[in-house]
C-alpha cells in the first residue's frame, strides 16, 4: 500500500472516532465533534473530501463555537491532508505543534497474529523478543475487571505531567496519588470501554505495580496507538517500547491492517521505531497558547 493511500486511511480513521460518541457539526470547511455524553471532549478538523479552502475565520468561528459549549479549543488534523489549516489556524491566534505521524511497518511475528492474546493477556513470546527487557517485568493485555486498573491509568497521567525521555525522580507515589483521586465514573466508564473491545489497554508491570501503561482503538481494520506512558522512574528500560508492541500485536490479531500513532518529537518517534514504526508524515494539533 502507498503512503498516500496509508494516509487517507488514517484521515478517515480520524473522522470516524469521535462520530461514536460525539455529534458533528459542519462549519464551513471544517467539523466541530461535540460531546453527547460523559467522557473526554473531541476536536475540530478539516472536512473530508471536496471542501472549500481552510480561512482564518473559519478557524475563529470555530473556536468561538467551542468557547460557547465549553470544550477546549482544540483542532488537529494531518499536514498532508490538509496542508492550507496550519497557517490558518497560526493566523487565527492558535499554537501549532507537529508531530511524527507513524505507521507500523514491519508487523509482529506471525504467532501474534495467529494466535492472539493468551487467557492471562500476555501475548507470545516473539512480540517482546528483542527487546530487552528486565526479568522483573511483565507486559500484558489489561481485563476490564482489572483490580489495578485505577492505578494503570493514573500512569500516563504522571508521565505526561513529566514530559520526556529522560529519567527522573517521579513514579510510583505520584500515580497512587493521582489513582487515589480518580472519580468511579471514569474507572467505570474505562471498563465498559474494554469490555466493548472500543479500546484495548496494555501495561507494563514491576513489583511495585504498573510502570507504563497506553491503548488503541480499532475502526473497521485501522488502529490508532495512543496514551503510551512511562513513570520517569522507570524510562530508559524499554517499558514504553514493549507496551508499544504488545498493542501492536493485538490489533493485528484482530485484523487491523494499518496500525498508526503519533510522537511527541523525534526523540520518542526513535522509541517507536525500534517496535517496527516508521514515520509516513505530520500529525498536527492547534490550541491556544498556555499560561
Amino acid at each position: 500500500m502507498r503512503d498516500n493511500e496509508i494516509i487517507e486511511r488514517i484521515d478517515v480513521f480520524c473522522d470516524a472516532v469521535p462520530r461514536y460518541r460525539a455529534r458533528a457539526e459542519e462549519h464551513g470547511p471544517l467539523v466541530l465533534f461535540v460531546p453527547t455524553g460523559p467522557g473526554w471532549p473531541y476536536y475540530a478538523r478539516p472536512r473530508l473530501g471536496g471542501r472549500a479552502p481552510i480561512t482564518t475565520a473559519d478557524v475563529r468561528a470555530v473556536r468561538a463555537r467551542q468557547r460557547e459549549l465549553v470544550i477546549p479549543e482544540s483542532f488537529e488534523w494531518i499536514e498532508q491532508a490538509a496542508p492550507d489549516m496550519a497557517a490558518a489556524a497560526a493566523d487565527g491566534g492558535l499554537d501549532v505543534h507537529a508531530h511524527p505521524l507513524m505507521v507500523l511497518d514491519n508487523p509482529a511475528p506471525k504467532a501474534a497474529r495467529s494466535e492472539g492474546a493468551l487467557p492471562d493477556g500476555t501475548l507470545p513470546e516473539g512480540v517482546l523478543a528483542g527487546l530487552g527487557l528486565p526479568p522483573d517485568i511483565t507486559v500484558r493485555i489489561i481485563a476490564p475487571e482489572e483490580p489495578d486498573l485505577h492505578r494503570i491509568w493514573a500512569v500516563p497521567s504522571v508521565a505526561f505531567g513529566n514530559p520526556g525521555t529522560t529519567a527522573g525522580e517521579v513514579g510510583g507515589a505520584e500515580r497512587d496519588k493521582i489513582a487515589a483521586d480518580h472519580d468511579g465514573g471514569t474507572i467505570e466508564m474505562l471498563r465498559d470501554r474494554l469490555r466493548s473491545g472500543q479500546s484495548v489497554l496494555a501495561a507494563a508491570f514491576g513489583p511495585d505495580g504498573p510502570l507504563a501503561a497506553g491503548s488503541y482503538q480499532a475502526v473497521d481494520d485501522v488502529g490508532e496507538i495512543t496514551g503510551i506512558g512511562v513513570l520517569p522512574t522507570d524510562r530508559r528500560r524499554g517499558l514504553g517500547a514493549a507496551v508499544t508492541a504488545v498493542l501492536a500485536a493485538s490489533a493485528l490479531s484482530r485484523g487491523v491492517r494499518t496500525v498508526f500513532l503519533s510522537a511527541t518529537d523525534a526523540a520518542v518517534a526513535r522509541v517507536y521505531a525500534r517496535t517496527g514504526f516508521r514515520e509516513i508524515g505530520v500529525a498536527m494539533i492547534a490550541e491556544p497558547a498556555r499560561g
